[in-house]
């Protein structure tokens, strides 16, 4: 019963772990790989710690610490998904571009559209051309972790095409209504950004 109380207590520093990194952990203990799954079992049943997604939690203890930390939460949005940033309503809502309520976490990856609902919150990625998986960057100082994000352009640029179904049958002179609409306060980002925003709906209209 020590050597799961001491697992434990190394996992309350962590971030995050997979099931992987457990077993690493269990060796330098002593533990057999086949204990470790049954520790696992046991503190996921007592909510000691929290399952992500399969072979990723994080502990129970160091979520608590974290619950309100917007920067703990998009990270977590990166490491669930690779690659993946955080964009869309998420992003606009961290620029203070939108006062809409968002509920969830959503970022954009070149893999497959999924949703996972878990007691840390809930993640959704929806998938992108691969050519279009870019306009984001790592972010620094914005708490305590590092996360990629969009930039308000590359964010707004997202939610649009997502919402339009890849901007189909929109034109150019459509976008400002469908901004409206969205209830989008464009005025506020940086004119640099709406430059760069204008830019990338021109040349992807462009394109199709």
């Amino acid at each position: 019963m020590k050597s799961k109380k001491n697992l434990l207590e190394q996992l309350k520093s962590l971030p995050h772990f997979s099931k992987d990194s457990l077993y690493q952990l269990g060796k330098q203990l002593g533990l057999a790989d086949a204990t470790v799954d049954t520790y696992i079992s046991r503190f996921l049943k007592h909510k000691e710690i929290l399952q992500l997604k399969k072979g990723l939690y994080i502990s129970a203890d160091f979520f608590s610490k974290n619950r309100g930390n917007i920067s703990y939460s998009f990270y977590l949005a990166n490491i669930i998904r690779t690659p993946s940033y955080v964009s869309s309503w998420s992003a606009l809502q961290f620029y203070n571009l939108t006062t809409e309520a968002i509920h969830g976490i959503t970022s954009v990856t070149p893999k497959v559209t999924r949703n996972y609902k878990t007691k840390a919150g809930n993640f959704t990625y929806q998938s992108i051309k691969g050519d279009l998986f870019s306009g984001f960057s790592l972010v620094h100082g914005a708490g305590e972790f590092d996360f990629f994000i969009a930039s308000p352009a590359k964010a707004l640029f997202d939610l649009l095409y997502f919402k339009t179904r890849q901007l189909r049958g929109v034109r150019s002179k459509d976008i400002k209504t469908l901004v409206e609409e969205l209830r989008i306060d464009i005025e506020e980002m940086d004119k640099k950004e709406r430059a760069k925003f204008n830019t990338m709906i021109r040349k992807y209209l462009n394109d199709e």
